[in-house]
């Protein structure tokens, strides 16, 4: 019921809740390229959070520091509540909820994410349609072949040997990938791959 009430208002909402205002001006980019369909929200303290009607997002990106201050809220929003730490180690990370360490490379953090999503929504079943522009089938056949092995981390030759064609045409394909869909990052295309479908995220 939560969630069609959430649909009828619009666009659904994500929180991020971190006093480190560049760590939240980043992943909340990230999120937006990741996500497209959602509104972002951030918020520097546990207070703003908390004004702003937390009822009102589908999952909140939490800081450690935040979250342990407010144990007793977060522990009963276990399912929404996202814990960002600097760490991968399990012992430094709080037990029973899901942590995400936001000191790692951007390409890492976009996987993360994607799996987050992937895993929590899977095949989108629970979030509103993408817009029309995005579902659009922008690339060729033989061009999303040749998106979903860049992803994978195949070189241009490796892409050659494994589809029989030329580096020039493997090239030619990048390039043309690259113009049609306005990305200039592997991270962005990665993005584009997962959310089509053309590649699942267990794979890169």
């Amino acid at each position: 019921m939560e969630d069609i009430e959430m649909k009828k208002r619009g666009r659904p909402k994500m929180a991020i809740v971190d006093p480190n205002t560049l760590a939240v001006l980043g992943l909340r980019q990230i999120l937006q390229n990741v996500m497209p369909i959602m509104v972002v929200e951030t918020f520097s303290t546990f207070q703003e959070f908390s004004d702003a009607g937390p009822d009102t997002f589908y999952h909140y990106f939490v800081a450690q520091v935040v979250v342990l201050e407010n144990r007793q809220f977060f522990s009963q929003q276990i399912h929404k509540t996202i814990v960002l730490t600097i760490t991968k180690d399990p012992n430094s990370q709080l037990s029973g909820f899901h942590s995400f360490c936001i000191n790692v490379p951007e390409e890492e953090l976009v996987k993360a994410i994607l799996k987050i999503e992937q895993y929590g929504h899977s095949g989108g079943k629970n979030l509103p349609e993408m817009p029309q522009v995005l579902k659009n089938k922008i690339l060729s056949n033989r061009e999303i072949e040749v998106l979903s092995l860049i992803v994978q981390g195949l070189i241009n030759k490796e892409i050659a040997e494994k589809l029989s064609i030329s580096l020039t045409t493997v090239i030619t394909h990048r390039k043309n990938i690259m113009e049609k869909l306005g990305m200039k990052s592997v991270s962005a295309l990665t993005i584009y791959a997962v959310m089509h479908g053309y590649i699942d995220i267990n794979k890169i």
